[in-house]
């Protein structure tokens, strides 16, 4: 269980700085630039945030999945 909490921290950390990275070149391009492609650059930038974050989570619920179902039962039923 520990190791689960360590991966979900390092996911919340590294998807927080660049979603906070992310919002800020969003927020300079939409109200500051008039270099319209900086917008975008924030945009992907947020965008990639929540795909590292989400697919963080996703590895760390698969992994508890499959080291705590039993071999050859099932986990639903």
């Amino acid at each position: 269980m520990k190791s689960y909490s360590k991966m979900l921290n390092a996911v919340r950390y590294v998807g927080g700085t660049i979603l906070t990275i992310g919002i800020a070149i969003f927020m300079y391009g939409f109200l500051v630039s008039d270099y319209s492609p900086v917008t975008g650059i924030g945009i992907g930038t947020i965008m990639g945030a929540i795909f590292i974050f989400l697919m963080g989570v996703f590895l760390v619920i698969s992994e508890e999945m499959v080291t705590n179902t039993k071999k050859g039962s099932r986990s639903l039923q």
